[in-house]
């Protein structure tokens, strides 16, 4: 999990079994490359898109049974085979990180849903295909999943948003809370956004344990798995709320002891 991109999300774990590790790096790596075209280093926008375009052109050949131009995507192409995977998951990242260069304000909460849906979801929905649990009910509570690791990543990382001028808090919700963007700005973790961001956090949480589920329906190492991330989730919430929401100040992140915390937490007789 302890990664700069997709850090909520597990990276050729050495508890997935050995068959999956690959396409997952697969997976991983373009994830994380099309990321770095949205965030990364001083490109004008219309350079971040038109990288992202050509990611588009390559994922258009594989749908068109060419082959690809580059060595990633000969990859790509590879596990989209092997295993089957839904392509349009490929193109919903893609369009979420087109949208993360374009759109920097979120009107309310169905909007930065409908981002979820594209930039985090794809990726739990991906993983299940790949262990062959993609059942309709499985695909809900990974999505929840997901989507509340997705959210816990933002909350984590209200400043370093800003300071790339992105604010993922719905802004009908500030403006309810009485919290401007000056917060953030100035760091001020005073009382509206405490209260702000209470209601945030337990919005997740809430959203966390309604895909709970899927780490007894999935067995063996991948459930093992699923119910770290689930706990790994919840245990930076859980920091959230200790140091009052001053995220500013203090990052939570996962130290060794919170794994130990976090294992006693994914053990089967604990769901």
């Amino acid at each position: 999990m302890a990664v700069n991109h997709y850090e909520n999300f597990p990276v050729a774990s050495i508890l997935l079994p050995k068959r999956l590790r690959r396409a997952v790096e697969i997976i991983y790596h373009f994830a994380r490359q099309a990321d770095d075209f949205a965030d990364e280093g001083d490109m004008p926008d219309a350079e971040r898109l038109a990288k992202l375009d050509e990611f588009r052109a390559e994922l258009h050949r594989i749908a068109a049974h060419e082959i690809p131009i580059t060595p990633l995507f000969r990859d790509v192409a590879a596990i989209i085979e092997q295993h089957r995977l839904p392509l349009q998951l490929f193109h919903d990242l893609l369009d979420a990180f087109s949208q993360d260069v374009v759109k920097k304000r979120y009107a309310n909460f169905d909007e930065l849903l409908d981002y979820c849906r594209r930039s985090a979801n794809p990726v739990g929905r991906l993983l299940l295909h790949l262990y062959e649990e993609a059942t309709p009910q499985n695909l809900i509570y990974s999505d929840a999943i997901c989507t509340s690791l997705q959210l816990i990543n933002f909350w984590q990382d209200v400043k370093k948003d800003y300071a790339i001028d992105r604010i993922y808090l719905p802004l009908d919700e500030m403006a309810r809370f009485g919290v401007t963007d000056a917060h953030i700005a100035e760091a001020s973790a005073d009382e509206a956004w405490q209260a702000l961001m209470q209601f945030q956090i337990q919005r997740a949480r809430d959203m966390m344990h309604s895909g709970k589920p899927l780490g007894t329906i999935l067995t063996g190492r991948i459930g093992l798995e699923m119910r770290l991330i689930i706990a790994g989730g919840l245990r930076i919430l859980a920091k959230l709320d200790g140091v009052r929401y001053d995220m500013f100040r203090q990052r939570p992140v996962l130290r060794p002891f919170d794994w130990v915390i976090m294992l006693l937490q994914s053990a089967p007789f604990r769901f």
